[in-house]
């Protein structure tokens, strides 16, 4: 018969486990742990019976409290689309005056618009919308199809240059590739444009040459552009004479242009936006237009 072992310091018994002149203690496990072990084991075993738990084939035990996480995420949905239908039902009814004049709203459209519009538009626009080389500022006032947001939805809608029916057309001929222009009249025209932005160009030297250009441009250009080469946005033609370019404004770029023409595109967001979506970009991106100018 074993001869119990005990402590001299604690007065317990050993386990008769000894490591390097160590022995261990045949300590119990505290009372409170085994109530804490007790209580969990006997809640774990109820909670089967009251919630969701065992699966059955194609379906799964309910519960005696019927809790359903994906009803309960349902019915939060449901809560949060009718907060947010008392403003987007007014983004997608009301006329974008009355919506621009109430500050409250446009806080919302500010906000929802930033996101939208780094989600869709800011990979070619920029995440500020101040654009780049082939992609227009839209944040100051120079617009090539309008700037208000009854013109901006239609751009959005319908894209530039795209497959949809109503899309907006837009392109420059290549006037010395395609043989329109001979190589001196697409130098000289670039410099009568280049000089509308820049006066300074305009010296002794280049008065020649700019004077030639002007004929070039109004046998040639102003039907589209507009005889003070100011753009119609009726057909998508920039203004030449405000500094402010899409591809460029240095007097290369300009005869580069000139020769090879430019064909800008911009996608349909029809199909691929909702409503509430296109009408809350066109006021962002309106909005942005007012901030910078």
């Amino acid at each position: 018969m074993a001869v119990e072992e005990r402590d001299p310091v604690t007065g317990r018994e050993t386990t008769g486990h000894e490591w390097n002149g160590i022995k261990e203690l045949d300590t119990p496990v505290p009372r409170g742990v085994l109530i804490f072990l007790v209580v969990t084991h006997i809640w774990a075993v109820a909670w089967w019976f009251f919630a969701p738990t065992w699966p059955l084939g194609s379906t799964y035990t309910k519960g005696l409290l019927g809790i359903d996480q994906r009803t309960t995420v349902e019915e939060n949905l449901v809560r949060a689309q009718q907060a947010r239908s008392v403003w987007t039902t007014r983004l997608e009814t009301e006329p974008y005056e009355t919506i621009l004049a109430d500050q409250q709203l446009m806080g919302i459209v500010r906000s929802t618009g930033h996101q939208l519009f780094g989600d869709n538009c800011a990979a070619c626009h920029g995440v500020d919308g101040s654009g780049r080389a082939g992609y227009p500022d839209l944040t100051d006032d120079d617009w090539i199809w309008g700037g208000e947001p009854e013109a901006i939805e239609q751009t959005m809608r319908v894209g530039i240059n795209t497959r949809h029916p109503d899309s907006r057309i837009g392109q420059m001929p290549a006037f010395g590739r395609d043989g329109i222009l001979e190589r001196e009249h697409v130098s000289n025209v670039a410099s009568y444009v280049y000089s509308l932005s820049n006066p300074e160009y305009s010296t002794p030297e280049n008065r020649e040459r700019i004077e030639a250009g002007r004929t070039v441009f109004a046998d040639n250009c102003a039907a589209c552009h507009g005889d003070d080469a100011t753009g119609n946005r009726e057909v998508g033609a920039p203004n030449l004479a405000d500094n402010r370019w899409v591809y460029g404004g240095d007097l290369q770029t300009i005869i580069n242009s000139v020769h090879g023409g430019r064909e800008g595109h911009m996608p349909t967001w029809d199909e691929r936006l909702s409503n509430l979506d296109i009408r809350t970009l066109s006021l962002y991106v309106y909005d942005l237009g007012i901030v910078g100018r």
